[in-house]
């Protein structure tokens, strides 16, 4: 029989009461004869609460000890689920991301699984257990704690079901589905029935919450149909998997929105080859993700290069920079973090004309300044200043006609 993976978010688990009730719909999937395995975030706030505590001792706290302090988040949530369960008159375990097998690399605070072993997690199912897994971390060849993430936990979730051949990953959480836009921006905000891997990994990744982009990924390579549902009710959900309904009437799918952004400007940079490698590759080896890139056309041999990194990565990153631009004699470093990003997401773009004037339309309409603009051949992305924001999302929203799609 096909085993079940489920994973529950930390909202879902906040309380002592929403843990009995989660466990209730554990027992419920439980009863219908299939084997599951649970995968689990920390309660509520608890990553956060532990980030403030480490920083209140450590303005910069060591990434090992953090990814450390961090797991035991997961750690607690997984074995007080196993506890009710057994409470409740059902066989179940608990295992932190090392017990169930999950191996990583050292990049800690975002390692990314290697390997897993799901030996214990089947041996554990053969004697009638239900198992429940700390998601959000694995350990290492040298056995360090690791985390990948945050939100990895779905990445725990979509990988264990991948190795086990699971033929569904139900994603719990505090929120129905997968919305055209975020409904506490846009209240007009429609739920899909289903999504591809190819435009949940594009909204993921341009800062729809709903999943981590990396669990998307792992879907889509190994074929793994990811359900997101709340836990809260028994709505359907959104079903992301590698189909979906031929020749979509409305082509846009989604709007994402990221506030997360900060931009740094490399002024006055000598035009000669081996210049870009010179100031990415050092972001790269230090772990730190570049977006959007954007250089100037060339004037009297010395151009201009942006790009954005994540809000929490921009100290680090400046460092990195500034030195590198005494290097490579640059003029000037300079930052800035009252942006963000919006974007239109969908398949249906690739082949149709005038969706990118559209977007320039609906915000120039709205008084919406754009600042760079990336794209890709399902994706385009402007970056704009924060405070505009909820203008920008209701504005395209509008401009796409979302909130009346057949969806």
């Amino acid at each position: 029989m096909e085993i079940l993976v489920q994973k529950y978010g930390g909202s879902s688990l906040a309380n002592a009461e929403r843990i009995r009730a989660v466990a209730e719909r554990i027992i419920a999937s439980r009863q219908s004869g299939r084997p599951i395995v649970v995968v689990v975030s920390a309660m509520g706030d608890t990553t956060d609460d532990l980030i403030r505590l480490a920083r209140q001792l450590a303005k910069e706290p060591d990434d090992r000890e953090l990814d450390l302090l961090l797991s035991t988040g997961e750690t607690i949530s997984c074995t007080l689920m196993a506890m009710t369960l057994r409470h409740m008159g059902y066989e179940a375990i608990s295992l932190t991301g090392a017990q169930a097998g999950i191996k990583t690399d050292a990049s800690y605070s975002r390692a990314r699984i290697i390997a897993v072993d799901p030996s214990r997690v089947h041996r554990e199912l053969a004697a009638g257990r239900i198992v429940v897994v700390a998601g959000f971390q694995g350990i290492t060849e040298e056995f360090d704690i690791t985390t990948l993430g945050r939100g990895g936990s779905d990445t725990t979730a979509v990988a264990m079901a991948a190795i086990l051949g699971a033929n569904l990953c139900e994603i719990y959480t505090d929120v129905d589905g997968v919305y055209t836009a975020d409904p506490r921006i846009e209240p007009r905000a429609q739920k899909l029935k289903e999504i591809s891997y190819e435009e949940m990994l594009e909204l993921a990744q341009q800062g729809a919450k709903v999943m981590h982009p990396r669990a998307v990924e792992l879907g889509s390579v190994y074929g793994v149909p990811i359900v997101v549902r709340s836990s809260f009710n028994t709505n359907p959900g959104t079903l992301i998997h590698g189909e979906t309904a031929m020749e979509l009437r409305n082509k846009v799918r989604g709007i994402a929105h990221d506030t997360d952004v900060a931009k740094i400007t490399v002024v006055g940079v000598p035009d000669r080859p081996g210049i870009a490698a010179a100031l990415f590759q050092p972001l790269a080896e230090a772990n730190i993700s570049v977006d959007v890139i954007v250089q100037n056309a060339s004037i009297h041999g010395v151009t201009d290069l942006s790009f954005t990194v994540a809000r929490s990565d921009l100290e680090r990153a400046l460092r990195i920079v500034q030195s590198v631009s005494e290097e490579i004699r640059a003029t000037d470093v300079v930052s800035s973090t009252d942006l963000a990003k919006v974007s239109i997401v969908g398949t249906g773009m690739q082949h149709a004309p005038g969706y990118a004037a559209r977007m320039f339309r609906a915000l120039a309409d709205h008084q919406v300044n754009i600042d760079m603009i990336t794209t890709s051949e399902i994706r385009i992305t402007c970056l704009i200043g924060s405070a505009h924001v909820v203008e920008a999302v209701r504005a395209l929203h509008e401009a796409f006609q979302l909130d009346r799609a057949d969806l």
